[in-house]
């Protein structure tokens, strides 16, 4: 076994959710998802296709049904350029997990320097290092005081002082996961523009684009470099149906790329996977057709989630969060309390709250934890505060 491999860490996510097995009492907010199932309409597209035997191999790149309608949608998310800037430009891959692992195989060479914005998803400092790429973490920071006190706030220049000629490739999250952290276009611009002079191409990982709650952009989205960039330009930008389409399981994703990118990355799809499966990119064609009766709704329902949320956490005693401006995760400390996986542990065992461990993100995120507010049930995270405070309230009884 490669050492890489070997070294790996486990997901402290599923270690906290392995404590709750067989517990049917447990509020679960650990995994980045809703509990809302698929919508009727799409699982209805995926039965139509599997019934008219739909059970082949399709193309490496995606069907031209759906390749067609993700051209649109980004056009609609990114106007001005027309549907044909981007028909040669997207990849349908097996999930956003999937995209992601490609654009590392497609630019990654052992020995390779790659920098890294955290605290992140594990898997965005893990797929460079599988394929030996050396990796440096350039963490957020927290504001510590003021109306944002507990916010995550890019130090801008530091990140482009770490950005050199001999960096191969810039990774960055934004919404983030699990801050809600979110570049503003003027940051993105100067990214882009740091990244064209060393020669550093940037992998965007943009799959909470849509659930953006300051609606400071035209279109409502958080702000992208598909914006900012040229077709040309070292920019791959990856997607997911995941999270704006309520398809986490349907395991479909897609990438924007470099038209010169394009067809290597479908060879690499070939070796991979193959193809994604019709019958799930039937469902996603139809997802996108019909975003307009999802996507919106979804969106307000999570900012009611968060805004029910948010401040019935930051009356418990001891808590530092801020609103999250993206995404769908509150990120709070509890003073007192560093060692979150514990912690999490102990909440899971002790009153049903299944909360993740902020140090699954990146040692910077220790003592932090994460709550999934994607609730179709508002109730379920007033039920899950009264939880966490009745722990708070125990933990102090105990220690007097």
């Amino acid at each position: 076994m490669r050492p890489v491999v070997e070294q790996l860490e486990a997901s402290r996510i599923r270690e906290v959710a392995n404590e709750g097995l067989g517990r049917a009492d447990v509020l679960k907010f650990w995994f980045g998802e809703s509990d809302e199932v698929t919508p009727a309409f799409i699982r209805d597209a995926a039965v139509a296709s599997l019934h008219a035997g739909e059970t082949f191999y399709a193309h490496n790149l995606g069907l031209p049904e759906l390749r067609e309608a993700l051209a649109a949608y980004t056009d609609g998310l990114h106007p001005g350029r027309g549907t044909a800037h981007w028909q040669d430009r997207l990849a349908v891959t097996s999930g956003g997990v999937n995209g992601l692992m490609l654009a590392s195989q497609v630019l990654l060479e052992a020995g390779d320097e790659v920098v890294v914005v955290t605290p992140a998803w594990p898997n965005l400092v893990a797929q460079p290092r599988i394929m030996g790429a050396r990796v440096t973490c350039m963490p957020l920071r927290v504001q510590a005081d003021g109306p944002r006190a507990g916010a995550w706030v890019l130090d801008l220049d530091a990140l482009l002082a770490a950005i050199t000629p001999a960096t191969r490739l810039l990774v960055v999250n934004a919404p983030n996961n699990p801050t809600g952290w979110t570049l503003s276009r003027a940051e993105q611009a100067a990214i882009l523009a740091h990244c064209r002079r060393t020669g550093t191409w940037i992998l965007a990982d943009e799959v909470y684009e849509r659930l953006y709650f300051a609606g400071d952009t035209p279109n409502g989205a958080a702000p992208s470099f598909l914006d900012v960039a040229d077709a040309d330009d070292r920019v791959i930008v990856a997607h997911s149906f995941s999270k704006s389409f309520l398809m986490t399981g349907w395991r479909l994703g897609w990438l924007v790329l470099p038209p010169a990118l394009t067809n290597p990355v479908g060879k690499l799809i070939e070796y991979n996977t193959s193809c994604a499966p019709v019958f799930v990119q039937r469902a996603a064609t139809v997802a996108l057709q019909r975003g307009a009766e999802v996507t919106p709704a979804l969106v307000e329902h999570l900012r009611r989630c968060r805004d029910t949320l948010v401040p019935l956490l930051r009356e418990l005693p001891g808590v530092t969060l801020a609103e999250p401006q993206g995404g769908m995760y509150a990120f709070f400390r509890l003073a007192g309390q560093d060692d979150c996986l514990d912690v999490a542990k102990r909440l899971v065992r002790e009153v049903g709250l299944g909360l993740a461990p902020g140090s699954a993100f990146g040692p910077e995120a220790a003592g932090w934890l994460r709550w999934c507010f994607a609730s179709r049930d508002t109730d379920r995270l007033v039920q899950g505060v009264n939880r966490l405070r009745g722990w708070l309230a125990a933990g102090e009884a105990r220690a007097a």
